[in-house]
């Protein structure tokens, strides 16, 4: 039987930016592949460049970080054999955080933290598996479409507003939103305004 394999794009250490976990040190895997397109997307290079790896060659680089939690991104990750990739990181210890658009309902129950940023499609069934629901916000969004992901906030769920590529007017128009739906976050991709890779 063969051995599961991805395609991967690149696997790194650094510091979480954005949402829940912001500040803390995580090794990144992003997965290749994404056939959503969108014209926001600040990893268009994930979307189609890769190496094919297998259980044994990701942990390796794990391992050379000390670092025990990890953030499965893309792309999108659940293009691929996203629940095996979970599995063989839960087996070798790891604390597993997952980043995914959420259009493919997929088996994320081994994950320890789920975050789904909904683009043209979302599973309704992702939505509730998520912990974060993450709406990035710019001037072209749908305000009135927005308005239905707080159906899915609860105890387990929260939602997080994000500016669209941390323009002020996404940040004002994010800001004024939480004001009137109090009970959500604001996520700034921190990464990026203290120049962290």
């Amino acid at each position: 039987m063969p051995q599961p394999s991805w395609k991967v794009n690149e696997i790194f250490y650094s510091i979480q930016g954005e949402g829940k976990h912001t500040g803390m040190p995580a090794v990144f895997i992003r997965l290749a592949g994404c056939s959503m397109n969108c014209p926001f997307c600040d990893t268009k290079y994930a979307a189609r460049d890769g190496q094919t790896l297998q259980a044994e060659a990701i942990l390796k680089a794990l391992a050379s970080w000390p670092a025990k939690a990890v953030i499965i991104t893309g792309g999108e990750p659940s293009e691929q054999d996203l629940p095996a990739l979970i599995g063989v990181l839960k087996d070798a210890g790891y604390e597993v955080h997952l980043e995914t658009n959420g259009a493919n309902d997929t088996d994320v129950s081994r994950a320890d933290f789920v975050c789904v940023s909904p683009k043209r499609y979302v599973s309704p069934q992702m939505l509730k598996k998520a912990h974060v629901i993450k709406l990035v916000v710019g001037q072209e969004t749908d305000l009135e479409d927005l308005q239905k992901y707080y159906a899915y906030e609860n105890a387990h769920t929260q939602i997080y507003l994000q500016p669209e590529s941390n323009k002020q007017e996404n940040i004002d128009l994010c800001v004024k939103l939480l004001k009137n739906h109090p009970s959500a976050r604001l996520s700034l991709q921190t990464h990026k305004l203290a120049n962290i890779r």
